[in-house]
């Protein structure tokens, strides 16, 4: 069996759980280089997806949609948009099916990275989430099976992050810091291993 709502919802629920300890952590790397808000932003937004009902759902694509609809209504920020726009793209890639292969998640994650390039404007190697979302869909080109998944996405972001780190940011406010921002993490590309962490480490 591939990935099916049930998984997703779980997932879900993991990431929630995981902000009571990694707000703080985003918005204390976030301050030194933005507003200082991508941990409360991350939270509203895994908040209000953790309060979906998705019991009676068994469509991945109409879950995603509604996951997307979720983080697009708790966030008008520039991350938490991007984030709904991953996410609605998987829904239209999925709709209609209620099992998506473990094969199929590195095309899936590559037009969510290509469809949040687009709306964000960032390319690769700008030191963004794109590029951390980028590392995993190439890791998972050909895992198979979820324990390949989960072992992959994991080694993928850890080692983008370590990529990146003495890179300059070249978007978004932390570009106007790019000097500063040598030697530190990118907060989201940080939020988005710490968070793939979270659902490949604990998940069932």
């Amino acid at each position: 069996m591939g990935l099916t709502v049930t998984q997703i919802a779980a997932g879900v629920a993991l990431a929630h759980a995981r902000m009571a300890t990694l707000e703080q952590e985003l918005n204390a790397a976030d301050s030194r280089l933005g507003d200082g808000d991508t941990g409360g932003m991350l939270r509203r937004v895994l908040d209000v997806m953790a309060e979906q009902r998705m019991d009676e759902i068994e469509d991945v694509g109409v879950s995603l949609g509604i996951l997307a609809r979720a983080a697009a209504s708790a966030t008008g920020s520039s991350l938490g948009t991007l984030f709904a726009t991953g996410l609605l793209t998987l829904s239209k890639r999925t709709r209609g099916r209620a099992d998506i292969p473990w094969s199929e998640l590195a095309s899936l994650l590559e037009q969510a990275r290509d469809a949040i390039m687009a709306r964000g404007g960032a390319k690769l190697g700008d030191k963004t989430v794109v590029d951390a979302l980028d590392a995993v869909s190439s890791a998972l080109a050909g895992a198979g099976d979820q324990a390949a998944v989960r072992a992959r996405a994991v080694a993928a972001c850890d080692e983008a992050l370590v990529r990146f780190r003495n890179e300059p940011c070249r978007m978004g406010r932390a570009r106007m810091y790019a000097d500063k921002s040598v030697g530190m993490d990118d907060p989201g590309m940080l939020a988005f291993a710490r968070l793939t962490e979270s659902v490949c480490r604990r998940g069932s």
